[in-house]
Order: C-alpha cells, then sequence, then structure tokens
C-alpha cells in the first residue's frame, strides 16, 4: 500500500516548485521531501502557533516564540533566495509565476528585489501545493468511504478518455461528477478549516443584524459553515449531487461554502487548484483500482489543525487497470 498523503505532497510541491521558481523540487523523483519543503511545513506549524497566541492576547508569548521561530523561517528565505536567484539566472522568458515578477510594472519604475521575489515564491509555493494536496487525500478517502461515488466517479474518468494521453488540463475540465466530488470534498475537508479574520473598520459594522465594534476581528469558519444543518440537509454525509445541477437539495446552500474565501483577497490560485486536482484525480481512476488498506479507517477522525490539517497515513492500495 502507499500512504497517499505523502504522494500526494510530492506531487504538487514538484508542480508547483516548476511554475514558482522554474525547477521542479523533484520530491518524486527521489521519493522524499526536499529539505526546504521541510522548512516551509515547520513554518506553517510556527505561524499556527503564533496567529493563536495573537487571538488569545498572549503577548508575552508572541515575543518569545517569534525569536524560537525566526531561525527557521531565516532558513526557509534563504533557501527560496537561492531558488529565485537560479531562476532569474536563467535570463529567458519562461511562463511561470516568477517571470511576471521580475519584470517592473507598466507604472512601476524598477522590479521586486531578491528578498522580495523570494517572499513572494515562498507564498505562492506553500499556498499552491500543501492545500491541493491536502484536498486530494481527502477526496481519495471519501471516495473510498463511499463506493457508489467511487463507482461513479470511475466509470465517468473512464469512459471519456480512450487513453491517457487524452487527459489534460482542457478534457478534464469536462469531467461534471468529478467537479460535484471536488466540491463536495471541499465541503467536507476544507483544506484551511479555520476562518479568514477580517477587521471591522472605523464606525463599526451589522453583521448578521448585530452590531460589531470597529477593531473587532471577525471571521466565518469554513468547518462551521460546511456543517451547520442549517446550511445543509444532511451535512455529514459525502452526497457529490449536491452540486450537479437538477439533483439538488433546496435545503443545501451552496453559497454557504467558500473554500477559497471571497472578495478582494479571495485565492487567486483557484483555478490552478482545480485543474490540478482534476488532472491527478483522473489519472489516477483511469489508471488504477484503488481499495483502503484498512477498510475500517477512519481517517478524519481527530486531525489536528495547525492553519492546514496534520494529516495521518491514508494507505491506499493500488492496482493496474489491465486493458485490451
Amino acid at each position: 500500500a502507499l500512504d497517499m498523503t505523502v504522494w500526494y505532497n510530492w506531487t504538487t510541491f514538484d508542480i508547483i516548485g516548476d511554475l514558482a521558481f522554474g525547477e521542479s523540487f523533484h520530491c518524486l523523483q527521489d521519493v522524499k521531501y526536499h529539505p526546504w519543503v521541510d522548512a516551509m511545513n515547520k513554518t506553517i506549524l510556527n505561524n499556527s502557533v503564533l496567529i493563536a497566541a495573537k487571538m488569545m492576547y498572549l503577548t508575552f508569548l508572541i515575543k518569545v516564540f517569534f525569536g524560537f521561530a525566526a531561525e527557521g523561517r531565516k532558513k526557509s528565505l534563504e533557501m527560496s533566495i537561492v531558488r529565485v536567484q537560479k531562476r532569474k539566472s536563467l535570463g529567458v522568458e519562461r511562463p511561470d509565476f516568477l517571470e511576471g515578477l521580475i519584470k517592473p510594472g507598466k507604472n512601476e519604475k524598477q522590479a521586486l528585489d531578491i528578498p522580495h521575489l523570494a517572499s513572494n515564491a515562498s507564498t505562492i509555493v506553500l499556498a499552491g501545493s500543501e492545500t491541493t494536496a491536502t484536498l486530494l487525500s481527502g477526496v481519495t478517502y471519501l471516495l473510498l468511504k463511499n463506493p457508489e461515488a467511487l463507482k461513479k466517479l470511475t466509470a465517468e474518468v473512464r469512459s471519456a478518455f480512450s487513453s491517457e494521453s487524452e487527459i489534460n488540463f482542457v478534457s478534464a475540465n469536462g469531467l461534471t461528477y468529478m467537479l460535484a466530488c471536488l466540491n463536495e470534498a471541499l465541503r467536507c475537508y476544507p483544506p484551511v478549516p479555520f476562518g479568514m479574520p477580517r477587521v471591522v473598520p472605523k464606525g463599526g459594522a451589522t453583521i448578521t443584524g448585530n452590531f460589531v465594534s470597529a477593531g473587532t476581528s471577525v471571521a466565518c469558519w469554513q468547518w462551521a459553515m460546511n456543517y451547520s444543518p442549517i446550511n445543509w440537509e444532511d451535512p455529514t454525509s459525502f452526497k457529490p449531487e449536491r452540486f450537479l445541477e437538477g439533483s439538488r437539495n433546496a435545503n443545501d446552500h451552496l453559497d454557504a461554502m467558500q473554500p477559497f474565501s471571497m472578495g478582494p483577497r479571495n485565492c487567486i490560485g483557484r483555478n490552478l487548484a482545480y485543474t490540478e486536482m482534476r488532472l491527478i484525480l483522473a489519472r489516477i481512476l483511469y489508471n488504477f483500482d484503488i481499495q483502503l488498506a484498512d477498510p475500517n479507517l477512519d481517517w478524519m477522525e481527530h486531525q489536528d489543525s495547525y492553519i492546514l490539517w496534520s494529516k495521518p497515513q491514508l494507505n491506499v492500495y493500488l492496482k493496474p487497470v489491465v486493458r485490451d
């Protein structure tokens, strides 16, 4: 059996490394995490502690922990700088994320310097890899625990393509049940389960009929919104049909689910994430029959969340499909 959480992580980090730095991290090739990726994961944990301390007004803890975590952030930034310098030294135009950042904008006199490029690249890598891998792990588990949905999705994938070479970014976008499964997985297992905080502006604001004073931090917590019976019919069940035209339940409020946030600060990588997830999952289901190594596994139970989920192993058997 393979631990799919690890393999999904390696895959998405390799993809985003190529898009952000012009070079893969070679996690799949080396069958291990790149040191820079390890440093990034530690940074996530450190940041979650700082956020929790700030929310509880534990300023003394913030000062102590900030100094403790500084070395890890410094190491991560240094490795980002090395990769950015290497990408910039190529001296050629390349259709990746850094290409647009390296050149100055129309109203800018100069381009971003190396530290700013490295900081932006680190953010792109983190936001564009771990969250996608987390959802892929989640949807794989949920499909394996709901065999009818898995059977239906597998049939859709295998009937849509006559060869693996036909599965690409464009063709995978036509898989309607695939999209429904991904959306339902985003509801059941949001990669970022907490709320994105916003500060009430000067003068205060009325939110859901209640006046909230200026300076107050407010947020809608994804997990609570996604499992509230006010928003969803049978919220604890995995039902991709919620997101299919003609099969929707009137008691399901689809706009209550905002895994990419909303407004001017929503996730700019939304389309990339959907494209990656469709393509990766389609290729797996086209090539393999999958099965949980432990049919009794309750994988989503008792997971810790440090901004992102601390995922346990998800061991899965993959049996190659035999075709004539």
